[in-house]
């Protein structure tokens, strides 16, 4: 199925323009992670204890906040699931319960007593999410190998199956995603869980498999345009693939917007990630990726034309076309 059968956009036209627009994204996360001192991890790798509780009425935040006054240390309190629901996530990100030898579950109590002797009225306990400081720190740095081989295997691949330059520019694009999705996450104010963790990983599949399709038409198109220049023939590719990859785009960000609006609070997070990163792994593969393979292209081009012009690399010609009028004049 082609919904534009015959389209014949100059996408590499507006290349730097793209490059501009995600370098000013990607620079203004950078400095709101840099202002709030990094980024904001959630329960999953910070450790610590989270508790969601329901009140029969409307509770404000601060209120909640007052009556939690009695537990050291830092705690955080929002709003959670819809406005009417009346849900409060109250959150204490550092285990003090661990540290003094006690259990970890008396974190959880302590919130849920503070809470009953405030007499804010009646309430229940929805869910109780305690993990410790330890296990938080080994999710991290396995989230972190996660991401570093996958990026290491693009390259390999892509490399092998394509060309070195190609799968520079795959890596580039799924490194410009990565960033690009932190960055409206910290624009937003998700924390990072596991569930977002899996939502980077899963954005990077995609955006790798868009990115290759669009390479492997490169491929075909350089037997049959070899007279063209990489930049056209880069254009044509991306063109001829084009209503491919918006059905793809379509279809796919439609089920992860269903997702994000009927998922419930637990999948927001991973859905608004996925969101961002369908668009911005699209958007990477047509103006990024492509932009940076034909960049590193014409500067291998170029060092091979400056190593063929210079003297050492000359002598052997001079020296091929002496012996063959040599052997005219015998």
């Amino acid at each position: 199925m082609r919904i534009l059968p015959d389209s014949n956009i100059d996408f590499l036209r507006w290349r730097w323009h793209a490059v501009g627009l995600s370098t000013t994204i990607i620079v203004a996360g950078i400095a709101m992670i840099v202002a709030r001192g990094g980024l904001p991890l959630g329960i999953d790798f910070s450790g610590g204890t989270v508790v969601v509780v329901q009140f029969d009425r409307p509770v404000t935040e601060e209120a909640v906040r007052d009556a939690l006054a009695p537990i050291e240390g830092e705690k955080v309190v929002q709003q959670y699931g819809e406005a009417d629901a009346n849900q409060v996530l109250i959150r204490l990100p550092e285990v003090r319960a661990e540290e003094e030898g006690a259990s970890l579950e008396e974190d959880s109590l302590r919130v849920v007593d503070a809470v009953g002797a405030a007499n804010l009225g009646e309430f229940e306990v929805i869910s109780t999410e305690i993990v410790g400081a330890v296990i938080g720190e080994d999710l991290q740095w396995k989230g972190i190998y996660a991401a570093v081989f996958s990026l290491f295997g693009i390259l390999a691949y892509i490399a092998l199956r394509f060309r070195p330059s190609f799968g520079v520019g795959a890596v580039i694009a799924t490194v410009h995603d990565l960033l690009v999705t932190l960055a409206f996450l910290m624009f937003v104010g998700y924390e990072l869980s596991l569930n977002i963790v899996a939502a980077v990983l899963t954005i990077t599949g995609y955006s790798v498999n868009d990115t290759i399709v669009i390479f492997d038409r490169v491929r075909e198109n350089l037997r049959s345009m070899r007279r063209d220049s990489l930049t056209d023939v880069v254009n044509r590719s991306v063109n001829q693939t084009l209503s491919r990859t918006i059905i793809t785009a379509f279809t796919t960000t439609t089920a992860v917007l269903a997702l994000y609006v009927w998922g419930g609070e637990v999948l927001r997070g991973f859905a608004f990630t996925m969101l961002v990163g369908l668009i911005s792994g699209t958007y990477s593969t047509v103006f990024i990726a492509a932009a940076v393979a034909i960049l590193f292209s014409r500067r291998k081009a170029a060092a091979r034309g400056e190593a063929a012009a210079s003297p050492a690399a000359a002598e052997p010609s001079r020296r091929k076309a002496a012996r063959k009028s040599k052997a005219r004049a015998s």
